[in-house]
């Protein structure tokens, strides 16, 4: 919001879209109450600008200092899962609105450190929380998550909220009505509070756009909070939300999850239903199916909430969703599972914590008595599957740059530095790509991948594995517009797997001391050990297509293991 008030000190006249913006911001600000707005005694405590300064904000206990939330709010926010939140709701030990405010005020906390959020509803939210108490107390249950406050990426529609995703040619349209995984949420018991931030077109993973400005890491407010669910991200990191929903198309679950250290699943497309929401790009072109699904601080909250969702029977609320019910597996606890281990591509180096993280991972499941099989760079396929999912997504850029344009704001920095890695065209999976039309270049990009699901469905066959573990990035949080292309998590949006982020571990400057620069023919974002210090890190686990049941019982043996 800096650039705005200097704007107005220097007396220069605004644009039309620049005007658009401060009343929108405007509105924002106007829209956290009084009582919830930090003072400015803790205003001193930041180093400003907030985006070029390392706040550590957990470090600085803000939160308790702030005096905003009570003691009891604190726990609330701070002390139970959300499987235990729920026990609570159900016992009457705590209330709906007395959950909901906690989580509110948390959050507007949180948006005035990290600009996670874009629209809120509060009294709406707590109106809501009234009725389901109301309803608790005639012993009415909605369902399995009633009374639980829940965040969600602005792109979902919420009726009679905007959901501009970040373009200022969006804003002052209302939703005329809810995506249906909002009215699913609504018939479970839910009680939607907050929509969260995204970056312009939806395509980066740097949520930053020129409406409600740069998403920062609460870890680190010098680095991103990854995108494109980035304020998801951010919030439930911030303990803002206890469980929230983002969408993915290139890893745009994860990248938040592993940037701001939270858990984070990508179902399969289809499973929980997509659609309903406001879109960037041109509407029916779907070469990569985008899949909603969950961001929380407890790895029980995905499988509570893709469960209650799948279990909804979707395919009721949304005809692009898939009606296949959640299949229950025995939960055997003492299993031993046949696990590979994704490979380093040459291409996309791993930074030093990213490798150490994995493999301190890999050794502990092996010591526990899991096989771990090493998978090497030619299986894993992971620059090849960099390059399709690439030439597919630049095959229709006109529209997201059209709405840009349309309003006359600018291309924020990750989108105006594009959408293809440094190293694009020094190798070539699909030969002559390049002096194809439009439509054969599709169909050729659709025989090639085809090529690597076939090639990994080999893999899982002719290895019987149970699951996959991998780097879930080349990198940790990462300075802003810098993230660059997501290569290890796109890979798994080719080929419509299913896929859980698990925080483990950190970057520490003493273990990871060498830097590493990026070389001729590699690309993503160089490592400084210094910088990056305290970032979390995660591994990401990974199963075959509609195998979303066996993902999560893996990951939880996995998660066991690792803790």
């Amino acid at each position: 919001m800096g650039s705005i008030s200097a704007m107005v000190e220097q007396d220069v006249q605004p644009s039309d879209w620049q005007t658009k913006v401060a009343q929108k911001r405007q509105q924002c600000r106007e829209a956290i109450p009084r009582e919830w707005q930090l003072s400015p005694e803790i205003s001193k405590m930041l180093a400003f600008p907030l985006d070029k300064n390392p706040n550590r904000l957990f470090d600085m206990d803000i939160v308790k200092k702030s005096g905003i939330l009570s003691e009891r709010e604190i726990s609330i926010t701070e002390d139970y899962t959300v499987p235990e939140l729920l026990a609570k709701l159900a016992s009457g030990e705590s209330t709906s609105v007395e959950v909901t405010t906690a989580f509110s005020k948390r959050a507007a906390i949180a948006q005035q450190l990290t600009s996670c959020l874009t629209e809120t509803f509060f009294e709406l939210a707590l109106q809501r929380a009234k009725y389901v108490d109301q309803c608790r107390s005639e012993g009415k249950v909605l369902g399995p998550l009633h009374g639980l406050p829940i965040s969600l990426k602005d792109s979902f529609q919420v009726a009679g909220t905007e959901a501009s995703i970040g373009f200022v040619s969006f804003l002052g349209k209302k939703s005329e009505q809810n995506s249906p995984i909002v009215d699913i949420l609504l018939s479970l018991g839910a009680v939607p509070y907050v929509k969260t931030n995204i970056p312009q077109t939806l395509m980066t993973a740097d949520s930053d756009n020129n409406v409600f400005g740069r998403v920062l890491n609460p870890h680190n407010t010098s680095l991103g909070a990854g995108g494109s669910s980035g304020g998801e991200g951010a919030l439930i990191a911030f303990r803002g939300s206890p469980l929230g929903i983002g969408t993915d198309v290139g890893g745009s679950i994860r990248i938040p999850a592993l940037c701001c250290g939270t858990y984070g699943f990508k179902p399969t497309s289809s499973r929980v239903p997509y659609g309903g929401q406001a879109t960037p790009g041109l509407p029916g072109w779907k070469p990569i199916l985008a899949c909603a699904g969950p961001l929380a601080s407890d790895f029980e909250a995905l499988e509570i909430l893709t469960k209650a969702i799948i279990d909804a029977v979707p395919a009721t609320f949304d005809s692009t969703a898939i009606d296949v019910p959640w299949r229950r597996l025995e939960q055997d606890a003492g299993a031993k599972l046949r696990i590979g281990v994704l490979a380093e591509d040459p291409l996309y180096p791993l930074h030093p914590p990213v490798k150490r993280a994995l493999a301190e991972a890999a050794k502990k499941l092996e010591d526990q008595g899991h096989q771990v099989i090493q998978l090497s760079p030619e299986q894993g396929h992971v620059a090849d599957s960099t390059e399709v999912a690439c030439e597919l997504f630049t095959l229709e850029t006109e529209t997201p740059r059209g709405h840009i344009l349309a309003s006359g704001e600018p291309p924020v920095p990750s989108v105006a530095a594009g959408h293809r890695p440094a190293n694009f065209g020094s190798y070539k999976c699909v030969p002559d790509i390049g002096k194809l039309e439009k439509l054969q270049k599709y169909a050729a990009l659709t025989v090639k991948r085809q090529e690597l699901s076939e090639d990994w469905r080999k893999i899982w066959s002719e290895m019987k594995l149970d699951a996959v573990i991998s780097p879930p990035a080349q990198n940790t949080a990462v300075p802003h517009d810098t993230y660059g292309w997501p290569p290890y998590t796109v890979l798994l949006n080719l080929l419509d797997y299913p896929a859980c982020i698990l925080p483990f571990s950190k970057s520490l400057q003493e273990q990871d001391s060498e830097p590493l620069q990026i070389q001729p023919g590699q690309a993503g974002p160089h490592y400084d050990p210094g910088t990056q210090h305290g970032a979390p890190c995660s591994i990401q686990i990974f199963t075959s297509r509609m195998r979303d049941e066996e993902c999560i019982r893996a990951a939880r043996i996995i998660e066991k293991c690792l803790r």
